[in-house]
């Protein structure tokens, strides 16, 4: 359901300039490498994400850890510059939070970071014309 959410997203969003262009700076790199080492990439990045902001960071906070650990992590995300990034890491960001609140564990965050990421990967270079 979020993918198919970003991905509509991205459809109202390719036609925003400014905003576009956020996008395609960060699916130019989709260009720069083999489908498979960049969807392993992908998924690792994916699991790493998870195994810190859902896993240790989660864990570590007493009070409201969604919110903390979802600010944290659109604050690291935020670091890149790329304000399309840094949206979407409020909304997964909170997904994944709550996720792990519901699940209890990490497995479920990561699953769906793993399968947002790897659908964005392959669908928005279509979205934007840089497949």
């Amino acid at each position: 359901g979020l993918a198919v959410f970003f991905v509509a997203g991205g459809l109202v969003v390719a036609q925003i300039p400014w905003l576009s262009d956020q996008v395609a700076k960060v699916i130019s790199y989709a260009d720069a490498g083999s489908l498979p080492l960049l969807v392993a990439i992908t998924a690792i990045n994916g699991i790493a994400e998870e195994l810190f902001f859902r896993g240790a960071l989660y864990a570590a906070i007493t009070k409201y850890p969604i919110l903390w650990s979802t600010l944290a992590y659109v604050i690291a995300t935020a670091a890149t510059g790329n304000i399309m990034l840094a949206f979407a890491a409020i909304l997964l960001g909170l997904v994944v939070g709550l996720q792990r609140r519901a699940s209890g564990g990490i497995l479920a965050p990561i699953i769906t970071h793993c399968v947002w990421s790897i659908s964005m990967l392959v669908t928005l270079p279509y979205i934007f014309g840089t497949a």
